[in-house]
């Protein structure tokens, strides 16, 4: 073998839909770097669940099977075991549960230090007991994999001074690669919902227009119990406006149904001659939540913390203006196509949700600056960034 070729390895257990957020940074490195690079030689790991997903076609890449949980015992045990095995050169791994005995260089990707900022009883549904182990747990795995790591990659500057002020590292440990986002739209899926019928799509999931829209998860830093208070007052001024969140139903989403049916803005209650002010469609296959985000009046994102801000980048990508935070990261990645409010403050964010309501020129204005803003963010340019982060870190 040629010295200059290099054997790397990809935790791509997150690949796919099943990691969610970090499954499509996963999906999109480990495709988009297969097609850059055919001279070094990859070994991608995966689980039993998504091992089918990823199809390689290329002589220079392998599967090899990983069935192993995330943040357990056993992937500190087994997976070091399995990659040894490999003799690779380098290691990536796209999240921050590192092993601690790793027996090979790696490089780490860290998203956001969410545990450490918010660290709140609120976010889990574990024990006090259990989750100041768990808490503790996380915080001795990523400072190891901080600072073992011979490249840290963040997917922010935001991000990055983050680590630096967390652990002390030196800048120049980290290299910032931006996640993609202007291929967010895929042609599939705006191929499918141009075959789908706008109205019964709404009719469906009970929306009526016209309609706030959220689309993520519902954390406790999310901050949507706050959007829900704020929308109460909107909706008083505005009685024809909905607010619809999206998302999986959990336990998260439980309790922000509460949360609404306590402020009498929602009821369990799914007839569909009993329409409410907030709407929770739980799940939204991407060919239908094409069409809600083209047919809604703004995308609202209340986050507290953001490490990068994929989901209203989403929003743009799909022709919908946003309202949003700005604060951590979001003022870096969305620039001057949103409209910012402080989401500590009720009445900024009642202000600001007002005038996009109301102002349709504001609206086709953060339209086409959103659609500007996502092509600054493209998978094939992070790809080829993270390429350079293994040539670097094999030198």
């Amino acid at each position: 073998m040629s010295q200059n070729i290099k054997r790397i390895g990809i935790d791509a257990r997150f690949y796919g839909p099943l990691g969610k957020g970090l499954g499509r940074y996963t999906q999109e490195v480990v495709d988009n770097i297969l097609k850059i690079d055919q001279t070094n030689e990859y070994v991608i790991f995966l689980g039993q669940d998504n091992f089918d997903e990823l199809i390689i076609k290329q002589a220079n890449a392998k599967k090899v099977l990983a069935d192993v949980r995330w943040y357990g015992l056993a992937e500190q045990l087994v997976m070091p075991f399995l990659i040894a095995r490999e003799h690779l050169d380098l290691m990536h791994f796209p999240h921050f549960n590192v092993p601690v005995f790793c027996p090979t260089k790696f490089v780490v990707t860290v998203h956001d230090l969410i545990l450490t900022k918010f660290p709140t009883m609120r976010a889990t549904t574990l024990g006090p007991v259990l989750y100041f182990i768990k808490n503790l747990f996380y915080r001795i795995i990523i400072s190891h994999a901080v600072w073992r790591a011979k490249k840290v990659i963040a997917i922010s500057e935001f991000t990055k001074q983050d680590i630096i002020e967390q652990f002390k590292v030196k800048a120049d440990k980290i290299v910032v690669t931006y996640e993609g986002a202007a291929n967010l739209a895929r042609g599939n899926d705006s191929l499918f919902a141009a075959k789908l019928d706008p109205d019964e799509t709404l009719s469906d999931y009970q929306i009526d227009e016209p309609y706030l829209l959220y689309v993520g998860n519902a954390y406790p830093h999310k901050n949507l119990e706050s959007l829900i208070k704020v929308f109460k007052a909107i909706n008083q001024q505005q009685p024809n406006i909905k607010l619809v969140l999206v998302g999986r139903d959990d336990y998260f989403y439980s309790r922000l149904k509460n949360y609404a049916k306590q402020l009498n803005l929602w009821t369990e209650h799914d007839s569909q001659t009993l329409k409410t002010p907030v709407i929770f469609p739980g799940y939204v296959p991407d060919q239908k939540l094409e069409i809600l985000f083209k047919r809604s009046l703004a995308y609202v994102f209340p986050s507290k913390y953001e490490g990068f801000g994929l989901p209203p980048l989403e929003a743009m990508s799909r022709g919908c203006p946003v309202v949003s935070s700005d604060k951590t990261s979001l003022p870096e990645i969305l620039g001057t196509a949103a409209l910012y409010f402080d989401p500590y403050d009720e009445k900024d964010m009642t202000n600001k949700i007002l005038k996009i309501i109301k102002d349709d020129i504001l609206r086709e204005d953060l339209i086409v600056k959103g659609l500007e803003q996502v092509k600054k963010y493209d998978w094939w340019d992070c790809a080829t960034k993270t390429k350079e982060v293994y040539e670097q870190a094999t030198l």
